[in-house]
């Protein structure tokens, strides 16, 4: 029985995410897309509340942590390590959350819901985006950057779950992509914070 009801919970997920439910409701245009030979620092960010942009470029020197979040998922627990990194290595570290409901449709609240939860659950304090796509025809221009050897130099990609990471370097270059049960304070990902 907990088999047809998980089979008839993922076709349903799966017919949702096909006509859109799911999706952050913002159109990727030609125009948005990074270009080749486009740095990270390049493309353009809004925060969580759309009223400003969060300036990539402000964090060249340090290593970004991109990481896909939603409120609603198992591994939504890791917005602890994610905050002890962040705390740990806040000079030469910057985490920037992107809520993406996606992946079960695990994110569904508004911005204030998400703001709201981050906050009082788990103290966060380091930038929450915009809600996102991750994949598909509306993905946002920070990951096709993350996602495309062509834009990043380092490899193809694909977003397999919520809390998928990407480290970049000091530089702007692409250095790892960690799926979801690699933890945050983990010595994957910390091994790599020189």
């Amino acid at each position: 029985m907990k088999r047809i009801l998980r089979r008839i919970l993922g076709l349903l997920t799966t017919a949702m995410l096909a006509i859109g439910c799911g999706s952050s409701g913002r159109t990727i245009t030609e125009a948005d897309k990074p270009k080749a030979g486009a740095s990270i620092y390049d493309i353009e960010l809004k925060t969580l509340n759309l009223q400003e942009n969060i300036d990539l470029s402000q964090f060249k020197g340090r290593y970004v942590l991109f990481v896909n979040v939603a409120s609603k998922c198992g591994y939504t627990p890791q917005y602890d390590g994610l905050q002890a990194l962040y705390e740990a290595n806040s000079d030469k570290l910057m985490i920037v959350g992107l809520p993406c409901n996606q992946f079960g449709l695990q994110e569904p609240g508004d911005s204030a819901e998400i703001a709201n939860f981050c906050r009082a659950n788990y103290g966060v304090s380091f930038p929450i985006s915009e809600k996102l796509d991750v994949k598909g025809k509306n993905q946002h221009p920070v990951y096709q950057w993350l996602t495309s050897k062509e834009l990043n130099n380092k490899d193809d990609y694909s977003v397999s779950w919520n809390f998928n990471k990407f480290l970049v370097s000091p530089d702007g270059e692409l250095l790892a992509y960690f799926g979801s049960k690699v933890e945050p304070m983990g010595e994957e990902i910390r091994s790599l914070l020189k």
